[in-house]
């Protein structure tokens, strides 16, 4: 049996954050924090923080705007984070709830009905509690049957997923699976710091792959994969169950650096990340392009994580050449920030309706760990 992809599903919040307004809250949080610490700082046992720049940050990293599930107290100085009521155990999880909405989009595209389906997968790169499953959480919401299970491979999380669904369809485990990456980024986000502020938005996507024995006429079939890893700690986030455990790190409150940005949070050494990432992700794909005797060229478009537009751009130019055409690698970090798997996800699902029977083209991710994954696709139909 050979597995393809049918559809995908996307999930929005209404409410996004511009650069603009982003800045205007971190700037008045600067100067609140100064204000408070004058003596610390004019006597050199504080840094004075700086202001932050809308036009920098769209120059440094590609991003305009972001969505966000919670607006309103992320641009208070007095709280920058989302707020997110508890909900009670017989409610919906957040996560679940999101994710239930971009697979129900999925779903309504093919007509197809959520007891067809055989397998969940939750991929995302923040999962909101250890157990019960949240894929098994937006099972009972589908009303689904077979099993659901949840993985984290941070940004490589949807491709990750999309490989797993198609070995347990090649081994017979099931024939429609649905991979979910509900990321709402904003909550490990540490908006006080202004070198990643920026970074994150919120979203969710779903994919739904299928056995070629039950797609639709109209589908993309997976004709390669390949997934890489490498340890790296240059993006990292020490949230876990064990926090507590620790009482030197003084639970969540514990500072790193002269910043004092919480390790529990999104950490990167950003330039680090850049210069060792791209050419991991450049060379995965030039060798499965060689593996499968196709020529670069061949790949009508390359669906990127979205993190930085000058690490896809770079990446690009490895693959394609110095002089490709911009349409092959759509961007949509201007609008969504990075939104971490789901980013390539997102582009995918929005850019792939010029293609013909026949081409081909390339779901990519890269981030944390570091992990990489690569899922060339061909349009049949």
């Amino acid at each position: 049996m050979k597995a393809v992809i049918s559809s995908t599903g996307l999930w929005t919040p209404e409410e996004s954050i511009t650069n603009e307004e982003l800045v205007e809250s971190f700037n008045a949080y600067v100067d609140i924090w100064n204000s408070k610490n004058s003596s610390s700082i004019s006597n050199g046992k504080k840094l004075e923080l700086t202001y932050s720049n809308a036009s920098f940050i769209e120059k440094a990293s590609g991003v305009k705007s972001r969505y966000t599930i919670s607006k309103k107290s992320i641009l208070d100085p007095n709280i920058m984070a989302p707020r997110i009521p508890k909900r009670k155990n017989s409610e919906p999880s957040i996560l679940a709830e999101i994710g239930f909405k971009a697979a129900q989009n999925a779903l309504a595209k093919i007509n197809r009905n959520p007891k067809d389906i055989d397998a969940i997968i939750c991929a995302c790169s923040n999962l909101q509690r250890g157990y019960p499953a949240v894929a098994v959480e937006i099972q009972n919401l589908l009303g689904a049957q077979g099993f659901a299970f949840d993985m984290n491979v941070a940004c490589s999380s949807a491709t990750f997923g999309i490989e797993t669904a198609r070995c347990l369809i090649s081994g017979g485990q099931a024939k429609t699976v649905l991979v979910i990456n509900p990321e709402i980024c904003t909550a490990h986000l540490n908006f006080k710091d202004r070198d990643a502020h920026f970074i994150f938005g919120d979203v969710a996507t779903a994919t739904l792959i299928e056995s070629d024995e039950v797609c639709e006429k109209e589908h993309w079939e997976i004709i390669s994969s390949k997934l890489i890893t490498e340890f790296s700690n240059n993006i990292r986030n020490n949230f876990g169950f064990l926090n507590h455990c620790a009482p030197e790190d003084d639970g969540m409150i514990g500072e790193r650096g002269k910043k004092g940005l919480t390790d529990k949070l999104f950490v990167q050494n950003g330039r680090s990340v850049f210069k060792e990432v791209v050419p991991i992700v450049a060379d995965m794909i030039i060798k499965e392009c060689d593996k499968n005797n196709l020529q670069p060229d061949n790949l009508k478009r390359l669906w990127l994580h979205q993190a930085n537009l000058s690490m896809n751009q770079l990446i690009a130019k490895k693959v394609l050449g110095k002089t490709y055409e911009k349409e092959k690698t759509p961007i949509v970090l201007d609008e969504y920030a990075n939104t971490s798997s789901a980013g390539s996800i997102i582009a995918f699902h929005k850019y792939n309706s010029d293609f013909k029977n026949g081409d081909i083209g390339l779901i990519c991710s890269f981030g944390a760990g570091y992990s990489a994954g690569a899922i060339f696709v061909r349009k049949n139909g």
